[in-house]
């Protein structure tokens, strides 16, 4: 069995059981849905990496931002004991509008560096900021990209076909990946 690394945008995952959940998070264990992806590809998982931002912090911040940060932290702080590595950007409001910034640029540095030790990703995100990324590790290092994406109806998940069509291979995520991961 060939190995993989698994990449997972963690706000995108958010979303995704949020909404299969019907607005309310699914309860999964992101280790064992990383691990099931790869299985289901017939390849055994290596490393996964976890994308997100902490909570946005005022300054200083109110009691709700930092509850919110308390809870983001034991959640880190479990998937890092539990091996997965986390690599955080920032939140930043703009326009009274939550954003997270140098999220997509972590992952695309990371599936260029992670290239030349590994020819099997499993990417788990809907952004075409990844495409140059993607496209670079396809053509100079052979790397085979397997993305797992969702859509609905709803407006979050509208999504470009363009990342679909330089992948090797694209896997719509339904709740039974979620549900096999079920805590």
């Amino acid at each position: 069995m060939e190995d993989c690394i698994i990449f997972l945008d963690g706000a995108y995952l958010s979303l995704v059981s949020k909404s299969l959940g019907k607005g309310k998070p699914l309860k999964f264990n992101i280790k064992k849905f990383a691990e099931n992806l790869a299985g289901k590809e017939n390849l055994s998982c290596r490393k996964i990496f976890y994308y997100n931002c902490p909570p946005f912090q005022g300054t200083p911040p109110t009691q709700d931002q930092g509850h919110r940060k308390a809870g983001y932290d034991k959640f880190i702080s479990k998937l890092k004991i539990s091996g997965i590595n986390v690599r955080e950007g920032r939140c930043q409001m703009i326009n009274n509008e939550f954003s997270q910034k140098g999220v997509d640029v972590l992952l695309s540095i990371d599936l260029v560096r992670e290239a030349k030790d590994f020819k099997n990703f499993i990417l788990v995100a809907c952004d075409t900021d990844f495409v140059p990324a993607i496209i670079d590790i396809r053509t100079k290092d052979k790397v085979k990209v397997i993305l797992y994406y969702f859509r609905s109806k709803d407006s979050k998940f509208s999504m470009s076909d363009h990342i679909l069509s330089v992948c090797d291979k694209n896997v719509r995520l339904t709740q039974e990946y979620f549900d096999k991961a079920g805590l």
